[in-house]
This record gives structure tokens, C-alpha cells and sequence, in this order.
């Protein structure tokens, strides 16, 4: 399998939206596009041609600018079958049973619900890459508009099998925010006041702090982190469940 050449284009305040090239054939998707022109530039400038587009979940600021981009390349827009109402100028829906393919390029879909109903990810394995939209953030997760914590936690715990050296590229720059709140609950975890050393330096430079790893994530990011002692003491809440602490942690990161 081809390994992606991956780019990340920051649009709107604090989005990012990516094209993932396969060189052997030449096609390129891109994902979550909350715009069309910058992206569409972006492509020209590197002279690669639009192939597909690529949707974790319906908000507006992930398939903004599927319309015109379709409009302007052809390209093919696949998404999640859940959501294939809700998905402007879909032309494949798939679920986790499928895979899709960008050249020579095959991802894994991943169902990973919670933020809304029928949100998926791209699980590029052969280049180490899931694209998971608003599912996993980098410190953090999203908002659970549509789903449950125990459907949260799940998509949680699929993500948490794939391979540590997985990168995360998430839709949103808000790894600084995600960590101050994660020490209020987790404050002795070395890793985590580390990490947020790492990401308070970036951000003064206006350095993105996406993508991260996956194992990085396990070790700092409170809500992969419903089973670690730390995160129970931090909380005070040690004889709970693990869909109980994480319910806990996303109430307390509504609030702060």
C-alpha cells in the first residue's frame, strides 16, 4: 500500500483542513473541507489533482466547501452512510464494514459516534495517519451533540487498539485549551505537564500542535484516560466506571 503524502491547511479560526496525495497514482483527497479556495489553491500550487473528498461528519465547518470544490475538480465525495442525508453532493457512503481508496492508498472506516450520530474516521494504516474530524481532538474530544458518553467511550476505546505511532490528525487547533483543562483533573501526571510545556512553546510561535500520536494521546489526554488511577484520584472518583468517569470529565470540560 502507498504511503500518503500528507498536508495541513489552516482555515477559518482554528480549523485544519488536509490533502492526502498518493504519488504513485497521483490522486489526492481532501478532508473535512470546511472551504474550498485556500484548499483548492493549496492543490494547484503542488499541481495535484482533486480525486476525492473525504468526510468525517456533516457540520458545516467539515463539508463547507464540498459543493465548490466538486463543482470545480469532479472529484468524488464519500462520507458516513448514517449521515448521507446531511452530507452536500455525497456520491459514496460507507460504514465501518468498508474501505475506501485514494490511489493506491486504502483506508479502514472506523463508526466512532458521539459527537454527532453517524460520525466516522479514515484509518490510513500503511502511512500511519486517522483522520477522526471532531471525534478525538489532541487533549481532548468533541462535544457530544447527538451521541451518549457510552457511545463516546466506545468510539474511545476503538481508537485506542490502533497502533501507538498512529498519528492524529484532528480538525481543530485546540490542543492549549484541551491541556489547561486537563491538568485541573490530572495535575500530577508528569507526562501531561510536559506535553503542555511542549504546546504553551508552539503556540507563542503560532506553531500548529497538530497532528500528535496516538500514544502520546494515551499518556495525556484525560479522555482516553477513564481507567488511569491518576485520572480517577484527580477527580475523586475512584470506584466509578469507566463511562461514568469519562461522562464526568466531558460535564467538567462543558463547564470550563
Amino acid at each position: 500500500m502507498s504511503r500518503l503524502d500528507i498536508v495541513q491547511i489552516p482555515v477559518l479560526q482554528d480549523n485544519y483542513v488536509y490533502l492526502a496525495h498518493d504519488k504513485e497514482t497521483g490522486e489526492t483527497a481532501i478532508i473535512d473541507p470546511a472551504v474550498a479556495e485556500p484548499v483548492l489553491d493549496e492543490a494547484f500550487k503542488r499541481g495535484w489533482t482533486i480525486s476525492h473528498i473525504l468526510n468525517t461528519h456533516h457540520h458545516p465547518d467539515h463539508v463547507g466547501g464540498n459543493l465548490a470544490i466538486k463543482e470545480a475538480t469532479g472529484c468524488t465525495i464519500i462520507g458516513p452512510r448514517p449521515d448521507r442525508d446531511r452530507i452536500p453532493g455525497i456520491d459514496v457512503a460507507v460504514d465501518e464494514s468498508e474501505t475506501v481508496r485514494v490511489g493506491n492508498a486504502e483506508a479502514q472506516i472506523l463508526f466512532v459516534p458521539g459527537h454527532t450520530r453517524g460520525h466516522i474516521a479514515y484509518w490510513f494504516a500503511a502511512s500511519d495517519a486517522l483522520f477522526c474530524g471532531d471525534t478525538l481532538f489532541s487533549m481532548g474530544c468533541g462535544r457530544l451533540f447527538e451521541g451518549t458518553p457510552a457511545q463516546m467511550w466506545s468510539s474511545m476505546q476503538k481508537i485506542m487498539r490502533l497502533p501507538d505511532e498512529t498519528r492524529i490528525y484532528c480538525a481543530h487547533e485546540y490542543t492549549e485549551a484541551n491541556g489547561r483543562f486537563a491538568l485541573t483533573v490530572e495535575p500530577e501526571n508528569p507526562d501531561l505537564q510536559a506535553r503542555m510545556a511542549d504546546v504553551t512553546r508552539l503556540r507563542r510561535d503560532n506553531r500548529p500542535t497538530v497532528p500528535s500520536t496516538l500514544g502520546a494521546e494515551k499518556r495525556t489526554n484525560p479522555f482516553l484516560r477513564a481507567e488511569s488511577e491518576s485520572l480517577r484520584n484527580g477527580l475523586d472518583m475512584p470506584r466509578m466506571t469507566p463511562v461514568e468517569i469519562f461522562a464526568e470529565t466531558r460535564k467538567r470540560k462543558d463547564h470550563f
